[in-house]
């Protein structure tokens, strides 16, 4: 409700001078009769493309002091932005607009203080380009930080430092400051090449007494952890010490990241349109307490120790070739992250993968409105700590070795699962030829193979037990027709 609010004051003040309304919209229609949620995969790894949801945002504009280039005469702009992944009709949100949220809110003002730098209060989030088969922002610095950033623009160089308080955007209602600072450089050589880096520092520092701060409850075994018997453990081996579990420990955590980017190109019109790579590495910051409990006693278990070396890597490029000028073009992309957990040698995560995706797109303008895409990605994902993925309705029986292991920690019966998609279909472009020519509306048919059973957004039930009364499926094959709608405007 706030949210609408808002809304409706920025928009009544639209009819001034120097306020814009932009945004995007996203909205399909994608019937699952394998018995599917909608999407075709599991995530944008295999494509956006049939792989994502409804979606809407908006950005307002309002310029309180309009800007007078190159006047030296100070301006201030208020910049808004609402979105949210969820439409009337379209998903199980149902449209609610307790699915939306205020993502950004800034003030800029410029020829302050110092000429040609541009000041930013409120929301600092800051990106250099996108991987836009993946939706994905590698070069992307302050997304969850709150403070002020000043960039200095001068001929091809673009300079931007910032520092601030990203607490709530990482930890939400378990909010304690997480003080950061980066920043990003871009140079433009010439008109077809563009360099970029950039680079942030988080600290999150401890807090005697504060129940958010960083903490670790002493000699905990991740084992233990993982498998929630914490207590159970301490509990054998200190039978006398019934009322002296190990109080929480302060410290303090910190996390980093950096990323380095390349954009070149020939232009509109030429064979080469453009191509941008990316190569991200980021250390996280820890995860907060979990609650373990064991023959009535609950406990809080700090696990700063235990979560506080999960590093990521990621490298994507993506090329846009114009094969013939107004009629044929084609984009490539390709994604290899690696995720690595120093702290956890044992349990198949998220945090210890290895992954490699591959999309080929093409689009042929068959009249200037009336287009044909086809889309094909190839996907591997590897669990680096043991067997994740279940290739069968009655995989829970299988583990390594084929040996029975009721106390196992692997989750399948398969350590690498293997995705392929293919997509065709007509697209409707009314603002002429181009893979991103946008408003669009599409007509498509999607179908993946995947090594894992049943890989995609479900409700099918994949307990084995006796009294399970919706049975099990085994099902490799999906298919998916989608009507899909998406705009800039």
């Amino acid at each position: 409700m706030r949210t609408a609010v808002l809304l409706g004051l920025l928009l009544a003040s639209e009819a001034a001078a120097g306020t814009r309304v932009g945004g995007y919209v996203r909205v399909m229609a994608r019937p699952g009769l394998q018995g599917g949620s909608g999407a075709l995969g599991h995530w944008n790894l295999y494509g956006r493309l049939l792989n994502e949801g409804p979606y809407a945002m908006l950005d307002l504009d309002l310029d309180v002091l309009e800007p007078a280039p190159e006047s030296g005469v100070p301006w201030s702009t208020v910049h808004a932005r609402i979105e949210g992944g969820s439409v009337g009709n379209a998903d199980s949100a149902n449209g609610s607009l307790n699915g939306f949220r205020l993502s950004q809110l800034h003030v800029q003002a410029g020829e302050v203080l110092l000429s040609d730098v541009t000041w930013q209060a409120g929301t600092l989030v800051s990106t250099m380009g996108d991987l836009g088969l993946y939706d994905m922002r590698p070069a992307q610095v302050f997304f969850h930080t709150v403070g002020l950033s000043g960039r200095w623009e001068r001929g091809p160089l673009d300079l931007l430092i910032g520092a601030g308080d990203s607490g709530f955007g990482l930890r939400g209602d378990r909010y304690n400051p997480v003080l950061t600072g980066g920043g990003s450089l871009r140079l433009a050589v010439g008109e077809h090449l563009q360099l970029g880096i950039g680079a942030e520092k988080f600290i999150e520092p401890g807090v005697q007494g504060h129940t958010h701060a960083p903490y670790h409850t002493p000699r905990v075994q991740y084992e233990d952890w993982v498998r929630g018997e914490v207590v159970q453990s301490y509990r054998a081996e200190h039978p006398i010490q019934a009322d002296r579990f190990p109080g929480p420990q302060p410290t303090q955590a910190d996390a980093h990241s950096a990323f380095f980017y390349l954009g070149s190109g020939a232009g509109d019109g030429k064979l080469l349109e453009w191509s941008s790579t990316y190569v991200r590495y980021d250390k996280r910051l820890p995860e907060g307490p979990t609650t373990d409990e064991y023959n009535g006693e609950s406990q809080l278990i700090h696990v700063t120790a235990l979560t506080d070396e999960r590093r990521a890597l990621t490298v994507g490029s993506e090329t846009l070739f114009n094969l013939m000028p107004e009629r044929l073009e084609m984009i490539m992309g390709v994604l290899w992250g690696l995720r690595w957990d120093e702290d956890n040698h044992i349990l198949p995560t998220d945090h210890d993968a290895e992954f490699v995706s591959g999309i080929l797109r093409v689009q042929y303008a068959a009249t200037p409105t009336v287009g044909i895409l086809v889309e094909n990605s190839l996907a591997q994902e590897k669990s680096e700590n043991g067997n994740r993925y279940r290739t069968h309705s009655d995989s829970i029986f299988a583990n390594t070795d084929g040996t029975p292991d009721t106390r196992g920690l692997e989750y399948g019966d398969e350590e690498i699962r293997k995705t392929w998609q293919g997509k065709a279909g007509f697209v409707l472009t009314p603002l002429g030829p181009g893979i991103w020519s946008r408003p669009t509306i599409r007509l498509m048919y999607g179908t993946q193979f995947s090594t894992e059973n049943n890989a995609f957004s479900n409700s099918f039930v994949e307990s084995l037990d006796q009294y399970n009364e919706y049975g099990n499926v085994d099902q490799h094959w999906h298919h998916l027709l989608a009507l899909e709608a998406e705009a800039w405007f």
